[in-house]
């Protein structure tokens, strides 16, 4: 499994009676499919995998894998409990999912040890390649990112600390550990905002929640990055994403909670966010139209 280019993390639409919308779903994936996406994770934490149920989920994957049609990769989440992260993991590869994105467990603290055997037995629940997503309760060390190397379906490592220093250290050791194929990402909310520096480290790839509702302006910053038009960078840099995470930063949620409201501001009705998550206030929804417009300007040059 190999990806590449701008990823897609969908939201999951929900309808008027609070079901999964699987037509608006339907048309939100292959508009971002046609748009360019290089791989769709689907049910991952843009698409409230929190807040689905097993059935949910299931029909969020299939319908995604659906629709695809194999154009590209699709990669859908995992993660919570240990038996319905394996749940997840059965049910994503009998739906056709061309690998895992594996969220972190449930709110427990638990030793870098305790992680490595988590990831170990939700990978024997399914053959498919698995991203592990360090974030959250999933703290890993160098030694534990060594360990899931040793894994045979963990292919990549995404990260979602920030820790550049912990970072580095767990790329030089897995470097040093093994000569297979294993790829890291930039898992930060709003990843463009931290690109040029994770590209630093040797991380080109990276999750872009701003894909979902504006890809002409998260397809411009991808051209501008790695062709290095420095002064196009910098300006979707300064005039859309850092307002954008100031915007994001306001209230809890919103990492999730604007991109669906940008997917309704473009014109597809997602619906609402569940609980715990607040949709934002009309005046957030305003502005972020207003960072919208100003993208695409931007972007159109």
């Amino acid at each position: 499994m190999r990806l590449d280019g701008v990823l897609f993390f969908p939201v999951t639409p929900f309808g008027e009676d609070g079901a999964v919308n699987r037509g608006v779903l339907a048309e939100h994936v292959d508009m971002g499919v046609a748009a360019g996406s290089g791989g769709v994770f689907a049910a991952c934490g843009t698409g409230e995998f929190n807040a689905l149920s097993l059935d949910e989920y299931t029909d969020v994957v299939a319908t995604t894998v659906s629709v695809v049609g194999g154009r590209v990769p699709v990669i859908s989440g995992a993660g919570g409990s240990l038996p319905f992260a394996r749940s997840c993991a059965r049910a994503a590869s009998e739906s056709g999912a061309d690998g895992l994105l594996l969220l972190p467990p449930y709110l427990v603290t638990a030793p870098p040890s305790g992680l490595v055997e988590y990831v170990r037995q939700i990978a024997e629940a399914s053959d498919l390649p698995i991203i592990v997503y360090q974030r959250g309760t999933a703290r890993f060390t160098p030694d534990a990112a060594v360990a899931l190397t040793k894994l045979p379906n963990v292919v990549g490592f995404k990260d979602g600390l920030g820790d550049i220093d912990l970072l580095q250290r767990i790329i030089l050791r897995v470097r040093q550990a093994t000569d297979r194929e294993f790829t890291f990402f930039n898992g930060l909310p709003t990843a463009e905002l931290t690109v040029p520096a994770y590209r630093g480290l040797g991380v080109p790839l990276y999750s872009s929640a701003a894909f979902a509702f504006a890809p002409e302006i998260a397809l411009a910053f991808y051209k501008a990055i790695t062709s290095g038009d420095e002064i196009l960078t910098q300006q979707l840099l300064t005039e859309f994403y850092l307002p954008l995470v100031d915007l994001r930063d306001r209230v809890p949620g919103y990492a999730v909670a604007l991109i669906k409201a940008g997917v309704k501001l473009r014109g597809l009705d997602a619906g609402n966010v569940r609980p715990p998550l607040v949709d934002p206030t009309l005046e957030h929804v305003a502005a972020l139209a207003r960072l919208i417009d100003a993208g695409l300007a931007i972007s159109s040059h």
